[in-house]
C-alpha cells in the first residue's frame, strides 16, 4: 500500500491548503502541525501528529479534492506516502481493511467533536485547559515534580490551539503558575495538578485515545 517514503524537513510544508489532495501519509518519524488559516490571518491548530499517525484529506471515494488544511513540519522526519487511488482500490477489495479504516475514521470524528465542544462550551480558559490536558496525554512524561510535556510550545502555538490571542494565553498561564498548577522552564511546561484542570472544565474522563492532541 505504501508507494514510497518521503523525508520531511523542519519548517517546510508536507501539504498546503488548496493544493490537490491525491496523497495520504503515515508519519514514521518527526512531528507535523495540522492547521487551518482563518481569513483574518489567524491560525487554528487542530492536530500535532507524530509517529504512527495517519494524515491527509480523508474524502475517500469522492472526486479529486483539494486539501482543506495545511501540514507544517515541526520536527524533521519521514512519512510513508499512500496514493489515494491505490488506497480506494484496496478498501474496495479488502473487507477487514475497510472495517479498520471505518473504525479509525469514527475515532477521528470523536476527537474532532470533543475538541470543538471544548472550544465552544468552555470559553478561552476552558479551551486552554483542555488543550493542556490533551497535550499531556499525547506528549506527557511523569516525573517526580509532575507531568512534563516533552513537546516545547510557544505561547503563540498554544493560542493557535485555542483559537485565541497570545496575550490571553500569557495571562491564563501566568494565573496557573501563580497557583502552582503548572511551572514553565525554558519553554517546557510541567503540569503539577492535572485534576485541577479537569475539574475546571467539568472533564468527562474521555478515554485517552480520544482526549489527545493528535
Amino acid at each position: 500500500m505504501v508507494h514510497h517514503i518521503k523525508k520531511i524537513e523542519k519548517g517546510t510544508f508536507l501539504f498546503q491548503e488548496g493544493s490537490i489532495a491525491d496523497e495520504l501519509y503515515i508519519v514514521k518519524s518527526g512531528i507535523l502541525q495540522i492547521s487551518k488559516i482563518i481569513p483574518d490571518g489567524r491560525e487554528l491548530t487542530l492536530r500535532m501528529c507524530s509517529g504512527g499517525d495517519f494524515i491527509g484529506e480523508l474524502n475517500i471515494f469522492s472526486p479529486s479534492e483539494r486539501y482543506l488544511l495545511t501540514a507544517r513540519v515541526v520536527e524533521s522526519g519521514e512519512v510513508a506516502v499512500i496514493l489515494k487511488d491505490e488506497l480506494e482500490e484496496m478498501l474496495a477489495q479488502n473487507l477487514s481493511l475497510s472495517l479498520e479504516f471505518m473504525k479509525w475514521m469514527s475515532q477521528q470524528y470523536r476527537k474532532t467533536q470533543t475538541k470543538f465542544r471544548d472550544l465552544v462550551l468552555h470559553g478561552k480558559k476552558g479551551a486552554l485547559y483542555s488543550t493542556l490536558i490533551r497535550i499531556t496525554n499525547s506528549f506527557g512524561i511523569k516525573t517526580n515534580h509532575g507531568i512534563l510535556i516533552e513537546l516545547p510550545l510557544t505561547n503563540q502555538e498554544l493560542a493557535n490551539f485555542c483559537g485565541t490571542s497570545r496575550e490571553v494565553v500569557n495571562r491564563l498561564l501566568s494565573e496557573l503558575r501563580k497557583a502552582n498548577i503548572i511551572s514553565i522552564d525554558k519553554g517546557s511546561i510541567t503540569i503539577h495538578d492535572l485534576e485541577y484542570l479537569k475539574r475546571e472544565i467539568d472533564c468527562e474522563d474521555c478515554p485517552k485515545e480520544i482526549c489527545k492532541i493528535d
